[in-house]
């Protein structure tokens, strides 16, 4: 099939229409409603250095609900040798993101031109980081985007071990506090389906994308002790 090309218009392809591949298009530009309004259809910007900035909706789409994550004993108990902040160092979590090593993966998605576009998502209150801090250095995080009551994952990293998923636990027992319904972890790993990520159809991630996209939800984005408390998720 031929792969639409996004010109100057601010509309996608419906998502269903996407390739095999997960492709929906390419092409168009990083402004903050295009890429809004790319993440409220169910379609996410992935692309490597030199190419053009492609547009995806995977089939199928990796998602948690909540009340599904899995937390090891082992992280349970790790929890307390962290500090947790939110929206700290959100542009220098996406940067450890980008250069943090991945086996089998040459080179970062993660470009200059997505840290400043993301880097203005934040500024305009709808993308947020999650930190882990161990004597007051950036040891983990993680970072995505809020489209009503869902949370899109974007990336995270770990520079000591267990610093990311810490910093994933800290963000679900908020996110649940805060009335949001689920993350849209994108594309299939091991390591998040561990965590107790689950693959549905595109259609009936769709389906939960719209039903709590307009979900209004008032946080203020900061960590707070007492939810984690309160979470069950400390032994």
């Amino acid at each position: 099939m031929i792969i639409p090309k996004i010109r100057y218009e601010l509309v996608f392809p419906d998502p269903d229409s996407a390739n095999e591949d997960g492709i929906v298009a390419y092409g168009g530009d990083l402004s903050p409603s295009r890429i809004l309004l790319a993440y409220r259809s169910g379609i996410f910007p992935w692309y490597s250095q030199g190419d053009p900035i492609i547009w995806w909706s995977p089939d199928p789409r990796l998602l948690l609900d909540l009340d599904d994550f899995k937390l090891r004993r082992s992280l349970r108990k790790r929890l307390k040798q962290f500090e947790f902040r939110f929206d700290s160092a959100f542009e220098e979590v996406m940067r450890s993101c980008s250069t943090i090593h991945r086996p089998g993966q040459n080179g970062s998605w993660i470009l200059e031109d997505i840290i400043e576009a993301y880097t203005v998502l934040h500024g305009m209150g709808h993308a947020h980081s999650v930190e882990a801090y161990q004597d007051g250095k950036l040891v983990g995080g993680l970072y995505g985007v809020a489209i009503g009551g869902v949370f899109c994952g974007e990336s995270m990293f770990a520079k000591v071990s267990d610093a990311s998923k810490a910093a994933f636990a800290v963000l679900v027992a908020h996110l649940k506090a805060w009335g949001f319904d689920f993350i849209d972890a994108q594309v299939p790993t091991d390591h998040l389906k561990s965590l107790g990520a689950v693959e549905v159809p595109r259609g009936e991630f769709l389906e939960r994308l719209h039903q709590n996209r307009n979900t209004t939800v008032t946080v203020l984005w900061r960590f707070d002790q007492r939810l984690l408390d309160k979470s069950q998720l400390l032994p």
